[in-house]
């Protein structure tokens, strides 16, 4: 009998944490809207698996109430998570996502008290986005407790090519976009800012990269982790599409508010994005560095290199979910709050330098 479900999971992250929850001794229920794809992985997969629709509220909560957990792997999220949520909340089942959408961090916590009232643990962002950067946003801040300010660089992907990324991911980025703009955190308080505003050149341990403030989910999840009020996050960045991005930032955020624009977007994304290939998952590496500071100046920083970003999502995935199996997590938590700083290092490949490494 199945204690556990992916949601989404006949997607393209979806599918990898069903192989790697099967390989590693699971055997998760599958669930999604197409019967047609979900059977086709079910049975290559040995597994079982329930055809539902987020819309079919009677059919979902008796589906979600049958397990003890779910790993909702649909999005965009920010359209598929409350649905989701409050299935967990009616059926008292823990609930887990990988979304790194602002807005769906901000639903999670509202619910905390009432997930806590229920005895379940909701644990937003427990993928690539953001398991890494929060767990090395934990380690810095724990040096300094006097922190005030906090800087973390994420480079997961080629900064010349969007290959290594899948159509899910590029839709919930445009979702951020459109639900709460391009955002850093001041005082305590999201600030939005324009598109290609601050961008720099930053020393990676893998070469020289430009380096633009974006939205990463560590503007929100970072707040609740370390209490610092004052976060910017940066992605690598194609430097020439940074002064694009400055020179259109207006006109791109009238455009993808449209959710009409939105939708013709996606269809493309659909089709021009199938996601990085297993060459990829196995030879890329991702560089996440974090810096703290207090108001005297002091400063700690650290560097997590880790394997590929959607590989780290899949190996990641099971082992977040024996952890919540488990038992005693109750509550909205963010990565670091519910693993603490070291889980990360318990994934393939994965080191922690407190100095910068010499390149690779």
């Amino acid at each position: 009998m199945p204690t556990w479900m992916i949601y989404g999971a006949t997607g393209y992250t979806g599918q990898l944490v069903a192989e790697a929850a099967v390989i590693n001794g699971h055997q998760p229920l599958l669930a999604g809207r197409s019967e047609a794809k979900l059977r086709s992985l079910a049975q290559r997969l040995g597994l079982d698996y329930a055809v539902v629709s987020l819309e079919d509220t009677e059919q979902l909560n008796k589906v979600v109430a049958s397990v003890d957990a779910v790993y909702h792997a649909a999005g965009p999220f920010v359209y598929t998570s409350a649905p989701m949520l409050r299935a967990c909340l009616a059926g008292g089942t823990h609930y887990l996502d990988i979304t790194g959408e602002i807005p769906v961090y901000q639903q999670a916590f509202h619910y905390d008290s009432a997930a806590r009232e229920k005895g379940i643990a909701i644990l937003p962002g427990m993928g690539f986005d953001v398991i890494p950067s929060d767990c090395l946003l934990k380690y810095v801040a724990d040096q300094l407790p006097d922190a005030r300010h906090l800087e973390v660089v994420v480079a997961a992907l080629d900064a010349t090519s969007a290959s290594g990324l899948s159509a899910g991911t590029a839709k919930s980025e445009l979702e951020i976009l459109a639900q709460t703009g391009n955002v850093i955190r001041r005082e305590g308080q999201l600030m939005e800012v324009p598109l290609g505003w601050g961008g720099r050149w930053f020393q990676l341990p893998s070469g020289r990269q430009f380096i633009l403030p974006l939205p990463w989910g560590d503007v929100e999840m970072g707040y609740h982790t370390t209490d610092i009020p004052n976060i910017t996050a940066y992605i690598a960045f194609p430097a020439a599409a940074a002064r694009v991005l400055r020179i259109t930032s207006p006109l791109l955020r009238a455009a993808v508010k449209s959710a009409a624009v939105r939708r013709f977007l996606g269809k493309i994304l659909d089709a021009s994005l199938p996601g990085p290939s297993s060459t990829m998952r196995t030879v890329r590496r991702s560089w996440i560095w974090a810096q703290v500071q207090n108001a005297e100046g002091e400063t700690r920083q650290a560097w997590l290199e880790t394997i590929e970003a959607y590989r780290l999502t899949a190996e990641a995935s099971w082992r977040v979910m024996e952890r919540v199996l488990a038992g005693g997590l109750r509550g909205t938590l963010t990565p670091a709050q519910a693993l603490g700083p070291d889980f990360v290092l318990m994934l393939p490949e994965t080191q922690r330098h407190d100095v910068l490494p010499s390149a690779p």
